[in-house]
């Protein structure tokens, strides 16, 4: 069920990725050829006008093909052609390649926005929760190695006891629970977790030297509740959180890539399609407002991915149209065909090992 799910989520996010680019090359009159979901071999196609819809069997992917695109075919008449690709200007270029990452955008501001409507789980940040329904104190992140994360605990776990045969916290909020903590070092401390329907008693010995000498165990925490907001506030509060996770997001690839050219990077951070798929699932048992929140943030994650300027992505080949605009030359098709090849080939080489990584963590 879960890898269905995963394939019904990035199915529908190809789909709106997809749906930009064909309806931008619409407006900005280009012909179409066709329009698929999924890799060939295709399962079943239909001839609408100029434009083929075909539906394929490999569900992880997405194009659409408009005349004059692929350098191949600039050779083969389509410059003369006033409805090919390379025929139109470079503006006009720009915006058919920049119309799926914008509509992934817009795709995840509606979903947020959604989530706002039903009731978006919503982390207090200190501030009170008056406003919030269900609140509970969970963990949000773990310290690499720190004594929780050795002891068993997980991101998104449910502190619903924390204390010792001697006393307990009265108020299960962050600062009571840091205080508790910083003042019982070298003693264990009893967690009582609710990971999903299960009551799990994690036992674990504050450190005093993981951070500055504080007495911590390595957890943050943080209220979460479900907020429900009118529709107009829901929609200003969509727009608030897409821009919040876009940030997050580009600063999470920009500094993944700046490691990889350094050599440092930790791939093991990473998650590939095996990965997602069971973090979708998670998501979806835990409520639909998660899994709305997930496939959002996945839908900004392709945005940002696909802008990075690297040959194969749509950000590489916004790059070819700037150096066009800048020098007012072409660059060569055997160029660019090569570029986009290599660029592929690393794309599909860096999947393969992401992939193993996510399959060597399930065993």
């Amino acid at each position: 069920m879960t890898l269905i799910l995963f394939l019904i989520v990035l199915a529908i996010l190809v789909f709106v990725h997809e749906v930009g680019h064909f309806v931008a090359a619409k407006i900005a009159r280009m012909r179409v050829d066709e329009f698929g979901i999924g890799f060939p071999p295709t399962i079943a196609s239909v001839q609408k006008g100029e434009t083929k819809y075909a539906l394929n069997i490999i569900p992880l992917g997405g194009y659409v093909k408009i005349f004059g695109e692929s350098p191949s075919e600039s050779e083969a008449g389509s410059l003369t052609d006033s409805r090919s690709f390379v025929s139109k200007n470079r503006g006009l270029q720009a915006m058919v390649l920049i119309a799926g990452i914008l509509f992934n955008m817009i795709f995840a501001w509606g979903l947020v926005s959604l989530g706002f409507m039903t009731g978006m789980p919503t982390a207090s940040g200190g501030a009170p929760v008056t406003e919030l329904k269900n609140p509970r104190l969970l963990v949000i992140s773990l310290y690499p190695e720190g004594p929780a994360e050795i002891a068993g605990m997980k991101v998104g776990d449910e502190l619903t006891f924390v204390g010792t045969p001697a006393e307990s916290v009265a108020a299960l909020e962050p600062q009571p629970v840091r205080e508790f903590i910083s003042s019982h070092p070298n003693e264990p401390i009893l967690f009582k977790v609710k990971r999903g329907e299960e009551i799990r008693d994690i036992s674990i010995e504050p450190s005093t030297t993981l951070i500055g000498g504080q007495t911590v165990v390595g957890i943050s925490m943080d209220i979460v509740g479900i907020q429900k907001l009118a529709p107009h506030k829901a929609v200003i509060a969509g727009f608030a959180m897409t821009g919040d996770i876009t940030v997050a997001v580009v600063k999470g690839i920009y500094g993944l890539i700046r490691d990889a050219i350094l050599g440092r990077a930790d791939f093991s951070q990473v998650a590939g399609p095996v990965g997602i798929a069971g973090l979708v699932g998670d998501a979806s048992r835990l409520g639909f407002a998660y899994l709305i929140s997930f496939t959002a943030l996945i839908s900004i994650n392709l945005a940002v991915l696909n802008l990075v300027p690297f040959p194969a992505l749509d950000g590489g080949r916004l790059l070819f149209v700037a150096i066009e605009a800048i020098t007012r030359r072409k660059i060569p098709h055997k160029v660019a065909n090569i570029a986009n090849t290599i660029g592929f080939s690393l794309l599909i080489l860096l999947m393969i090992v992401i992939t193993y990584k996510d399959i060597i963590k399930l065993f």
